[in-house]
């Protein structure tokens, strides 16, 4: 990460390198480096050295997609919107050709469907695939959406994790909290391959806090005291996170872990076992939200280390 801020692109290479074809792993660290590089100037001189490199080419299309998305929530010009898009899109297809196998392209194009676009122009093989586009065989899932892209994603990583993320996010832009929610939990309640899947109603409950309470609002603390949130977090608790080994606790995603243990204390569930997993680090959400929500006037961080201390501690008795 240090070097990519500082314009040096070889630590990436050789990181995706190690990474090889554990597309989970790939799509996380491709996710964390894009984010973290800033404007994405290196991913550019990267590409430009190396234009066959499926890595480059792929770094490029997260970066152009962060572009294009950032273009639209400033509020730039609709011109400016469709003309990143349009980057964003082909430097997709281009990290697609190059490594057919690899999800990220396909998340890319996923994600550039909550622009003010249709969705289906973001697939390229949207032509050929039945009609409605936007509609899901399941009569389960009501909800209409760019399910092929998701499709494509899950061909190539079944159950991504932010594969399903992204279409969550996209249920929330088009059609508000309720949806993103009835999403989730539909996605939970079939039983999920990839048991990470289990975290997203805990993300759309957040969803529904923020659209409810952000301001403080109503009943802010009981919303999380209620049987769906302790269902849903104790069900992620006992059936994903206890099925990882602890020396693999390393590997999970730390907002996953931090989301566990929020929900778990927030419903009056044990929460220990997960603070531990966390070791040292923290991450800002969901603790800053509940926070400024709360109307608290002292920093966040005051109020994890009081929960995450007293979880221990209860932990410790045991």
């Amino acid at each position: 990460m240090e070097d990519l801020k500082l314009g040096r692109h070889l630590a990436a290479r050789d990181l995706f390198a190690r990474t090889g074809p554990n597309w989970a792993l790939r799509t996380r660290r491709s996710q964390l480096l894009a984010a973290g590089a800033g404007e994405g100037g290196v991913f550019k001189t990267w590409l430009d050295e190396e234009p066959n490199s499926a890595d480059a080419s792929m770094m490029w299309a997260r970066a152009l997609t962060w572009a294009a998305l950032s273009a639209h929530r400033s509020g730039k010009s609709r011109d400016l919107v469709v003309r990143a898009a349009g980057l964003a899109r082909q430097a997709c297809m281009k990290a697609a050709r190059l490594l057919p196998e690899c999800p990220v392209p396909w998340i890319c194009l996923l994600h550039l469907t909550q622009l003010p676009f249709d969705a289906f122009r973001f697939d390229p093989y949207w032509r050929s695939r039945p009609i409605p586009w936007d509609q899901l065989g399941d009569q389960t899932m009501p909800y209409r959406g760019p399910w092929p892209l998701l499709g494509e994603i899950n061909k190539r990583d079944p159950g991504s994790r932010e594969g399903h993320h992204r279409m969550r996010e996209f249920q929330l832009h088009c059609g508000g909290s309720t949806a993103a929610m009835n999403y989730a939990g539909w996605i939970a309640a079939g039983h999920p391959a990839n048991l990470e899947l289990l975290m997203l109603p805990l993300y759309a409950l957040m969803d529904v806090y923020k659209e409810r309470h952000g301001n403080g609002q109503g009943s802010a603390l009981q919303f999380w005291q209620t049987a769906q949130v302790a269902h849903y977090a104790c069900r992620a608790r006992d059936v994903w996170f206890a099925s990882v080994p602890r020396v693999h606790h390393g590997w999970l995603s730390l907002l996953d872990l931090n989301y566990l243990a929020h929900a778990l204390v927030a419903c009056g569930e044990e929460a220990g076992a997960v603070f531990h997993a966390m070791g040292s680090y923290v991450t800002p959400e969901p603790w800053r939200t509940i926070n400024v929500s709360l109307g608290r006037s002292y920093d966040w961080t005051t109020e994890f280390r009081r929960i995450r201390s007293a979880a221990l501690r209860e932990r410790s008795s045991w």
